[in-house]
């Protein structure tokens, strides 16, 4: 029996739109996250939280200040999908793979700029004749979007962190130029987290084309052929039309299910 789509009040959350500097100090953060999903209380009030974070050493050995400035970011990454961070507080045994394409579709969700890199520069760069990925064409890629908006130092910072949390994803190889384009293990658990997690936001695109599959290059028939397999999901397509089938109504019910 195919399940109920989530109302227009169901699917408050969104993703981020108005650019921001964030990356500048904290890239994908993958450890700093798993702190956060497993320790974080929604209930405690946001000014409140560096403190017990800092006392309870969420994040080892971090100063107050450091405390403070992570507890602002990963707010503003995860408390806006509130159901997805209760799904992951719960989350125990999750595989690292998992858990680093988790870390990227949330940082994509909440940073407009990293989901254009990735989910757009980076894509189109796999198609290009003459690939060469290095902190220069990055730069070139930010000139042409953002020049008006920074100084050039900031957009030398905001290459370095893209490439930084990019090669975090797996996205890219790490630290020498040029770099290679790399494609992330996304297991089958990972996938179906985020297609049961677009089901609730509003975002740019359909949830068989986005930039968040599209930055793990699952696009097209390897996208088909892994929804075809995918527990808990019927996936069938007749032309241009695409229906989806889910065994469960929320990424919650999902969650108790499969987890």
């Amino acid at each position: 029996m195919m399940t109920p789509e989530p109302s227009e009040r169901e699917r408050a959350d969104a993703e981020t739109t108005e650019v921001h500097t964030r990356i500048l100090r904290l890239a994908l953060g993958v450890e700093e996250s798993r702190a956060y999903w497993t320790n974080v209380d929604l209930a405690v009030p946001l000014a409140r939280r560096a403190q017990v974070a800092f006392e309870a050493r969420w994040f080892g050995a971090k100063s107050l200040a450091r405390c403070r400035f992570l507890i602002a970011n990963l707010a503003e990454r995860y408390d806006g999908h509130p159901a997805a961070l209760g799904v992951l507080s719960r989350w125990r045994g999750m595989d690292p793979a998992a858990r680093r394409v988790i870390c990227h579709w949330h940082l994509q969700l909440s940073d407009p700029l990293y989901r254009a890199f990735t989910g757009g520069f980076l894509p189109e760069l796999r198609g290009a004749p003459h690939l060469r990925l290095d902190r220069a064409a990055v730069l070139r890629w930010l000139r042409a979007e953002y020049g008006g908006r920074w100084s050039e130092a900031t957009l030398v910072q905001f290459a370095s962190k893209l490439l930084s949390a990019a090669s975090e994803a797996g996205l890219i190889s790490a630290k020498r130029d040029p770099r290679s384009l790399l494609v992330p293990r996304v297991p089958d658990v990972a996938l179906a987290y985020l297609l049961q997690l677009l089901r609730g936001v509003r975002f740019d695109g359909t949830l068989i084309a986005n930039p968040y599959l599209r930055s793990v290059e699952l696009v097209d028939g390897p996208l088909e052929a892994r929804l075809r397999a995918l527990p808990g999901i019927a996936y069938r397509r007749m032309g241009d039309l695409v229906d989806l089938e889910w065994s469960s109504p929320s990424l919650q019910a999902w969650a108790e299910a499969a987890l």
